[in-house]
């Protein structure tokens, strides 16, 4: 993992990159003191596309904004040249509102009696083409295919005959009456009481007989951006769809659900290939499925999957046409005595990436971040603790439901940091570099600021727990009253209602996206 766009980084004795310091950027969509979010509003999913000139966010309410690179623009050059630039803190990145589209509506499945919401599961870029570009959204049911492309405005600018030339209408455009009979017409050179006869003789066709046509002039000088929807990939899924990625190919891409993994061509939207089942003959021996997935950066054939149950398969499509079998499994072998009823649940991988490079993979449980190298399957090469002071309090987050919430992660583009959020609307960056202990905190606000102090992290093992009960019913209304809030080991208060699961890297520079609610925070080192 090579030391990349830094901005003006400094390295260690140690030989790894100096912690970064990260500086606010751009907030899109914050609230006013005391507004209430609607639930609609509340970001769902956020992408970089491979240039890191645009950025997509989906919501809950089934919409996708687009934003664009302004910065960059000022700087001649190709692309090639703005990505080997120096991004230093003195120059930060800025971003623009570019467009929005509608991309899913709320559906009823009458066959099965269910409502499908229109929410934004994912949203992943593919390659642009001729000026437009080209992403795919999701929710639980049905992927589309859209194309954003700029289309010139036509407007009715003038008429085609000359105002100077008409007389006694002041150049205004002919009535829509017709005579009733054009031969009179003909014969008396034109009617009198219809308005044609105020036009010169110069605009009469035949002479002396009908008036020529006025017609409109179209002209398209002003552009507005189009969302086209140019396929919707529907009718594949049992289940509720957790993941789409594109394929290096360009051609094809995989939408996973909780038992299957089915393979499109792009260019067709009525057939797929199913190339993971994990579907048991009989459900009531099902004991993990499938949490998210994601092809290989540069091979076209390989992609990793995770499970509920804290491992990930990587698989060769090479191999056969149904991958049952994987090629590799990454799993971390359970401390003894160290097993509790939170201990599957905690274990289940809510995301996985691949680095730039494809030779690691980042996977965030619900307590920690873990970093494979794809070619050794023995362990992780690094574990971080996100927030472990919260393990007293797994009681309570089982109890409202917090345990279940599913934070993203994700890579920097040179593969030296990972970053991944949690609650309170903290975000956390950790340095993944040899001899590294950088850990970094920060808020979801305009003046991020580091929140906790915690001791430079290594792997941890998992202290010892009995299995227990979750208390009795007057225990839980004791509880209900702070179930929402707690102190951690520093005492620090923390959020469980507001949690930050959604963020990006830039693919070529330190700049991060993140969403806190219904607001999109943006921040640069």
């Amino acid at each position: 993992m090579n030391s990349g766009d830094g901005g003006g980084e400094t390295s260690t004795a140690a030989g790894a990159p100096a912690p970064l310091e990260w500086n606010f950027s751009q907030v899109f969509g914050e609230r006013a003191a005391g507004e209430e979010v609607q639930e609609v509003d509340i970001i769902s999913a956020i992408e970089f596309d491979r240039t890191g000139d645009h950025l997509a966010t989906g919501d809950r309410g089934g919409r996708v904004v687009l934003f664009e690179r302004t910065d960059t623009k000022d700087h001649g050059g190709n692309r090639r040249d703005l990505e080997q630039m120096d991004y230093s803190v003195d120059r930060q990145p800025e971003f623009r509102y570019k467009t929005e589209f509608q991309s899913h509506e709320p559906e009823f499945d009458y066959l099965k009696s269910l409502e499908i919401e229109e929410k934004i599961n994912k949203i992943r870029w593919c390659q642009a083409a001729n000026g437009a570009l080209f992403l795919l959204s999701t929710n639980d049911k049905t992927i589309k295919f859209w194309k954003v492309q700029e289309k010139k405005v036509k407007k009715v600018a003038d008429i085609n005959v000359n105002p100077s030339k008409a007389s006694g209408n002041g150049g205004s455009t002919a009535s829509s009456s017709v005579c009733a009979s054009p031969r009179q017409c003909l014969d008396n050179g034109g009617c009198s009481d219809q308005p044609y006869n105020s036009l010169s003789n110069d605009f009469l066709f035949p002479p002396g007989g009908i008036p020529s046509l006025r017609l409109p002039v179209v002209t398209s000088n002003e552009t507005s951006l189009l969302a086209r929807c140019r396929r919707v990939y529907a009718h594949a899924h049992d289940y509720h769809i957790n993941s789409i990625s594109n394929n290096s190919d360009g051609e094809t891409f995989i939408s996973a659900d909780d038992l299957r993994i089915n393979l499109w061509n792009l260019e067709i939207s009525n057939q797929s290939f199913n190339i993971v089942d994990v579907k048991p003959a009989n459900m009531e021996d099902l004991t993990e499925v499938i949490t998210s997935a994601e092809f290989h950066p540069t091979h076209c054939n390989m992609l990793a999957y995770s499970s509920s149950k804290g491992s990930i398969r990587l698989i060769d499509l090479r191999q056969s046409a149904l991958c049952d079998s994987h090629s590799k499994l990454f799993e971390e072998s359970e401390a003894p005595g160290s097993r509790s009823f939170f201990t599957e649940i905690i274990a289940s991988i809510s995301d996985v990436k691949f680095a730039r490079d494809g030779r690691y993979l980042l996977s965030r449980d619900y307590m920690t971040l873990k970093l494979w190298d794809i070619n050794m399957d023995s362990g992780p090469v690094a574990a971080f603790q996100v927030h472990e002071y919260l393990r007293p309090k797994l009681c309570d987050l089982y109890e409202n439901d917090s345990i279940f919430d599913k934070f993203e992660c994700c890579l920097s583009g040179d593969g030296l940091r990972v970053a991944t959020g949690s609650y309170s609307n903290l975000f956390r960056v950790f340095g993944c570099a040899a001899g590294s202990t950088e850990e970094t905190t920060l808020e979801a606000s305009k003046n991020p600021m580091s929140i906790f102090s915690i001791p430079p992290r290594r792997h941890v093992q998992t202290p010892s727990r009995p299995s227990r009960a979750l208390g009795s019913s007057i225990t839980r209304v004791v509880k209900r009253g702070a179930e929402n809030q707690g102190i951690d080991a520093n005492g620090n208060t923390f959020d469980f209602s507001s949690k930050l699961l959604h963020l990006a890297w830039h693919p070529s520079e330190n700049s991060i996206a993140c969403a806190a609610s219904n607001s999109l925070y943006m921040y640069y080192a």
